[in-house]
């Protein structure tokens, strides 16, 4: 996944740059994020894709967060598996909003992960969705919606995308 820094009928931006960051720790997250990177990418929204560790590259991580204020990125998705420390380190370093998708990578199938992630000491919050894909697209959609606020042409595509939803559900009976 490449860097997305200006989508169609996207809200200019300062900088021009990705509005969101999708992170994870590990390259094998790469299937699973992805959904998120999708979804920004079907509403428009600049984003960019790292695979940043704060166990393996701590001081890349650390640098990276630190800049990420300067270059106008408004919501990090974060995802991890196992202990799942990405999102509450990167929350700790920035004020910018941090959503966490955990990763079913382990023996426990991303419930360590969930675990790890939602339960944040009070004062470093860390919003945290669903485990895996499902959370990753819902994290992408989470993100639209808080950026939907200030942006009218944004708020009319995430409607849009609603409306499709409900439009491919069948209506009345079904026959198994």
């Amino acid at each position: 996944m490449a860097d997305r820094t200006r989508r169609a009928g996207a809200k200019p931006h300062a900088a021009e740059g990705p509005r969101v960051a999708v992170l994870m720790g590990s390259k094998s997250d790469l299937e699973v994020m992805r959904p998120a990177a999708q979804m920004l990418a079907k509403l428009g929204i600049p984003y960019e894709v790292r695979v940043i560790s704060a166990h393996r590259t701590p001081d890349r991580l650390r640098e990276y967060v630190h800049e990420i204020e300067k270059r106008g990125v408004d919501v990090i998705i974060a995802g991890a598996g196992g202990a799942a420390h990405l999102a509450g380190v990167i929350a700790a370093q920035t004020l910018v909003p941090v959503l966490g998708v955990p990763i079913d990578s382990s023996a426990l199938h991303g419930l360590d992960a969930l675990l790890a992630t939602v339960q944040m000491p009070g004062g470093i919050p860390v919003g945290t969705l669903a485990i895996g894909k499902a959370g990753a697209t819902n994290a992408a959609l989470l993100a639209a919606a808080f950026l939907a606020r200030h942006d009218p042409g944004l708020h009319d595509r995430l409607a849009q995308h609603r409306k499709e939803q409900a439009s491919a559900m069948p209506e009345g009976p079904v026959e198994l």
